[in-house]
């Protein structure tokens, strides 16, 4: 009867480790796409993002309308890539993360920083998808705000 509890034992610190494991390789892709941002390395941010990745933003306009802003992968990383080092820091708290095999979804609030003074804050909702043994972001939408709530 202790071999039956101890491989009961066993078999859930098995479990639990591997979706803490799972979970902070999600989370170390995300964290990889925003120092890759702080650094201006465009190959680095790149490499975060599937071939078919999607980046959009959601905005208000002027006269009060929402749209959906899209962006490409290449122009974004070739933006950054132009700032000093330091220039573009989003920091980010990991909200929500959930997996189901190769899918996650997380879930970021953020306050995005340009030359050290506060721009905008707002939240990221990420799809990623497990390719070739690596967590890759599929898509990526935010939003955007100039006053954060708690």
């Amino acid at each position: 009867m202790r071999y039956y509890y101890l491989f009961i034992l066993t078999l859930i610190a098995g479990t639990s480790l591997h979706a803490q494991t799972t979970e902070d390789s999600v989370k170390a892709t995300i964290n990889k796409l925003f120092e890759s941002m702080k650094n201006s390395d465009a190959a680095a941010l790149t490499s975060v993002f599937a071939d078919s990745a999607i980046m959009q933003t959601i905005v208000n306009t002027k006269d009060g309308k929402t749209i959906i802003r899209n962006e490409k992968i290449v122009d974004f990383s070739a933006a950054i890539s132009k700032l000093p080092k330091g220039a573009a820091d989003e920091r980010i708290t990991f909200e929500t993360v959930k997996t189901d095999g190769p899918l996650a979804i997380v879930w970021t609030p953020y306050q995005f920083y340009f030359n050290s003074q506060f721009s905008h804050c707002g939240v990221n909702s990420f799809q990623l998808v497990r390719l070739n043994g690596q967590w890759k972001i599929q898509y990526i939408i935010d939003t955007r705000r100039k006053q954060c709530t708690d």
